[in-house]
């Protein structure tokens, strides 16, 4: 039981720990992503066609609106939850899963934001193809954009941004 506690308490672990550990904090960041894009596409930019299952699970009403600002309100949606999930991603992989120090701070933050942009964007390109050219649902793009993040922003902050 001791090892386990000191495995999730320290930055010294083996890869899979520390894979472990970066998806828990990730879930959380992901959880902060999720909360924002919706709650920003049910009350501010409309982005949720009225059949999907966040629109049924909660009851609401939303608008009927065009593709094409279904599909721009998309990425910005994207964009406003990716820079709370971002700065929630930073602090878990700071304090708790990778060692800092590889490059000074600035820089570190740097890396770790761009890194994340890259991520965002190739997942939200991704997501606005599912839409544009699959007609699949905005939860569908949601999902695939995620996916596509988590895989690239891994092996961007391991090996780039951060200690190992």
């Amino acid at each position: 039981m001791k090892w386990i506690i000191r495995q999730l308490t320290t930055k010294d672990t083996h890869v899979s720990v520390q894979f472990l550990k970066y998806g828990i904090g990730g879930v959380i960041a992901f959880a902060v992503d999720i909360l924002v894009f919706f709650a920003v596409a049910l009350t501010v930019l409309p982005s949720l066609l009225p059949d999907e299952y966040i629109v049924q699970f909660l009851n609401v009403d939303v608008p009927v609106i065009e593709e094409t600002v279904r599909e721009r309100n998309f990425v910005i949606n994207s964009v406003i939850a990716f820079v709370f999930s971002n700065l929630t991603a930073y602090v878990i992989n700071v304090l708790w899963v990778f060692h800092g120090g590889k490059h000074r701070r600035h820089m570190e933050i740097t890396l770790f934001y761009v890194i994340s942009i890259i991520s965002v964007i190739a997942g939200t390109v991704m997501g606005w193809g599912m839409i544009r050219f699959l007609s699949l649902t905005t939860e569908a793009a949601f999902g695939g954009r995620i996916l596509a993040a988590v895989m690239i922003n891994f092996l961007g902050r391991k090996y780039i941004v951060f200690k190992g």
